[in-house]
């Protein structure tokens, strides 16, 4: 039946585990300034009910429930780009479950710089990728 085929997400389709999937919501005055500096490479993520202080520092998203710890060989997709996981702090799992809250580090490599970081590959995350509405999928 091709007609049900187009009316059945694409990941259903590709029968995707889907761990966790949120929309962005906004983003603080300060949520550039560390992906902006090449030696620092990451965003912060936050629920949208963020205290003030950490909003301002903070890409903020819906609430959504993480079903699923975050792994290494995990995708997380931001906006149109994918991303590798290629390590997983101690600490992120719980703050990501609790407040959807983590450090997403674009430098990569096999080991979180902090407990609370998530290390991501395979792509340049910019400005753009960060549109209001934009998904935040890990998968």
């Amino acid at each position: 039946n091709m007609f049900h085929d187009t009316l059945v997400p694409c990941a259903e389709r590709r029968n995707i585990n889907m761990k966790y999937q949120s929309k962005i919501v906004g983003l603080g005055p300060d949520a550039l300034a560390f992906l902006e500096d090449e030696d620092m490479n990451f965003i912060i993520i936050f629920n949208e009910d963020a205290p003030p202080e950490l909003a301002e520092l903070s890409v903020l998203h819906t609430k959504a429930e993480l079903k699923e710890d975050p792994a290494v060989g995990d995708t997380l997709k931001i906006g149109n780009k994918e991303f590798k996981v290629s390590a997983v702090g101690w600490e992120a799992p719980h703050t990501w479950a609790e407040l959807g809250h983590c450090t997403l580090d674009f430098k990569g490599g096999s080991e979180a710089e902090r407990p609370g970081c998530i290390s991501l590959e395979g792509n340049k995350l910019t400005a753009e990728d960060l549109a209001v509405g934009g998904v935040i999928e890990l998968y």
